[in-house]
């Protein structure tokens, strides 16, 4: 299991952006140390014209705006027993306070779930998500954040075991069983999550949060790295939305 998580995550990096660019830019420094000129410019050419494509304003903002469009925000209008935050990127860093050691995205997600609980009187937030390269689990880390903002421990309930999103819908799974629930990720990672929800008979209500997109501001935008940062978290969710179609 863990092999094929690594191999996964191994995979995953050379069809990104970043991943997909280093190794063409690689492959045209090869040919031309071997001197193959022609090949060469090809490939450096190549891997230019990505970094400067995946670099583009407009071109990022249309990759993020194809995913965060799918599902609007939430309209707080059902009441349901289940909340379901799932996890991000955390650090354990002891001189950074709680509010820090979750990234931006899982600090969203985790303030629109307490929200969201707020507003639903007996509800329970679900945290999920493993300890990565740290030795807390994302889940408690979140769950930290939310009883730190006024979150009674009995209202919440901690998945530590799930490294991606199908293990955190399975573990949902054998606890809201047929029951409809909210689900609370970032709005580009909703489509993908709602397929692999609904895929495994579950009942999703979709709470997105944390989104990128951006009005349009023209075509005369010079390239950023906020922009081809948007572009790597849309390639990665059109991959991961291609995977799960491939799968069923």
């Amino acid at each position: 299991m863990e092999f094929g998580f690594f191999l996964k995550k191994l995979i995953t990096f050379f069809i990104e952006p970043f991943g997909m660019i280093f190794t063409l830019f690689s492959i045209g420094l090869f040919f031309l140390f071997i001197k193959e000129q022609s090949k060469a410019k090809a490939f450096l050419l190549l891997s230019f014209g990505l970094l400067f494509l995946f670099s583009y304003p407009p071109f990022a903002n249309y990759l993020i705006e194809n995913l965060e469009n799918q599902y609007p925000k939430y309209d707080y209008k059902e009441k349901v027993k289940y909340i379901h935050v799932l996890g991000n990127g955390h650090n354990t860093d002891i001189t950074q306070p709680i509010s820090s050691h979750i990234g931006d995205g899982g600090t969203k997600r985790v303030l629109e779930g307490v929200i969201l609980h707020r507003k639903m009187k007996g509800s329970i937030i679900i945290f999920t998500g493993y300890e990565g390269n740290t030795n807390t689990s994302n889940a408690q880390m979140n769950a930290a954040l939310a009883s730190a903002i006024g979150v009674e421990k009995d209202a919440m309930v901690l998945f530590g075991l799930p490294k991606d999103t199908k293990e955190e819908a399975l573990v949902t799974k054998d606890l809201v069983r047929e029951q409809p629930f909210i689900l609370v990720t970032s709005a580009t990672h909703m489509p993908r999550a709602m397929k692999i929800f609904k895929n495994l008979g579950l009942h999703p209500i979709p709470a997105p949060t944390d989104f990128h997109k951006d009005a349009f501001k023209g075509y005369l935008r010079a390239p950023s790295t906020s922009s081809f940062h948007l572009s790597e978290i849309a390639v990665h969710e059109y991959i991961g939305i291609l995977w799960e179609k491939l799968k069923t």
